[in-house]
């Protein structure tokens, strides 16, 4: 009898684990295979919401075929907590473990309504725009000054829906000044700022933001990752720069910066300023003379006056010798690059083409030349503006 009762258990608990192991497999399949939903679909992930809550959602809304498979999927793959905020762009017909990868790598949120608020040089905006799933098409929906009196009402709706993402994105060159005046008038952020890092401390880049955000922890983020950027360029230096410290790289970058937006010339001027430090010519640099008048506090909007070349500030490098006290401006990364590899050159001028680059140069006559091209240029201009 005993016999016969271990031996029907033993097939029972074969059949048991036959079973189970098919079930495995065929739990494996669903979670690879293609998704059900035959269009795109825009996945919001709010702050703080778990896999099985996602999973519920997507298995209402007819995503996916099972939530309990996509939760079990995510934890054999350790990807329960890694949930991301924001709002995900899902193709057609998507598998669990797509979705799962998606909604966990993190990132620019790639579908739904988001606001945009770019922290520019000459000017700070919000954009509010939006991408449909269904078409792929990114709809602008709104675009205004920060600060403005009038508010388009569909920014102010969109901005107060819950499923709408934010990001702030820092201009290459701004100053510190711009930074907080600009997160000032952002009215999703709170707190306010009492202690504004050091010029040149805060790292151009694109910034993930929610509501609430604290404006000096965000001011401690960009700060980061400038230190970061910062200790990565020192450490790949090219030997024989004239100057000794990872401040001193700094402010150079910040001039470089405010020099060219051309990414192919960064190099180039790097290396005439180089050159010049280590020959004892000044940098006779427009951009520093113009950072002694405003402090970073705004754009001139002129042109500089003779006076003002000539006036003794600590950032007049038509004056001083050597690298002003402290950067202009904000240097991206690939400024700060520059400052330390420059190009391998014998370039000790640069002057304006008229195409938005530079014409450079290792002599004075051959300057001198340049700067008549480019008087020409001015004044043709000034005649068709006449």
């Amino acid at each position: 009898m005993w016999r016969s009762l271990a031996s029907n258990m033993l097939t029972v608990l074969a059949v048991a684990l036959f079973l189970l192991g098919g079930l495995i497999l065929w739990g494996q399949r669903e979670y690879v295979a293609q998704g059900p939903q035959d269009h795109a679909v825009c996945v919001r992930v709010p702050g703080g919401a778990t896999m099985g809550r996602i999973s519920q959602e997507l298995e209402e809304q007819g995503t996916i075929s099972s939530g309990t498979i996509f939760r079990l999927g995510a934890q054999y793959t350790e990807k329960s907590s890694q949930l991301k905020a924001g709002n995900f762009l899902v193709p057609a017909h998507a598998s669990m473990e797509e979705i799962v990868d998606a909604v966990t790598r993190g990132g620019a949120s790639t579908c739904g309504a988001e606001v945009v608020y770019r922290i520019g040089v000459t000017r700070s905006r919000a954009e509010l725009r939006e991408l449909d799933p269904e078409t792929m098409a990114e709809v602008e929906l709104a675009k205004f000054d920060l600060g403005s009196a009038e508010v388009p009402e569909i920014f102010s709706q969109k901005a107060a829906a819950p499923d709408t993402a934010f990001r702030i994105a820092v201009a290459e060159g701004v100053t510190n000044w711009q930074v907080v005046e600009a997160l000032k008038a952002i009215d999703i952020l709170s707190g306010a700022v009492t202690d504004v890092p050091a010029e040149g401390m805060l790292a151009p880049h694109s910034y993930e933001i929610t509501r609430g955000t604290e404006r000096e922890a965000l001011l401690g983020q960009m700060q980061a990752l400038q230190q970061q950027r910062i200790d990565e360029a020192w450490a790949k230096r090219q030997e024989g720069l004239p100057f000794d410290t990872p401040e001193q790289m700094l402010v150079l970058a910040s001039i470089i910066e405010k020099e060219t937006g051309i990414p192919d010339e960064r190099g180039a001027v790097a290396s005439v300023f180089v050159n010049r430090l280590k020959s004892g010519m000044r940098l006779q640099t427009d951009p520093t003379v113009i950072y002694g008048i405003t402090k970073g506090e705004g754009v001139l909007g002129r042109g500089l006056r003779q006076s003002e070349l000539r006036r003794v500030t600590p950032w007049n490098t038509y004056v001083i010798e050597g690298l002003p006290p402290t950067p202009i401006a904000n240097p991206g990364l690939a400024s700060l690059e520059a400052a330390v590899n420059p190009d391998q050159t014998d370039y000790v001028f640069f002057v304006a083409d008229g195409t938005g680059g530079h014409l450079f140069s290792s002599t004075l006559a051959e300057h001198n030349r340049n700067v008549a091209k480019w008087r020409q240029i001015e004044a043709e201009r000034a005649k068709q503006n006449d």
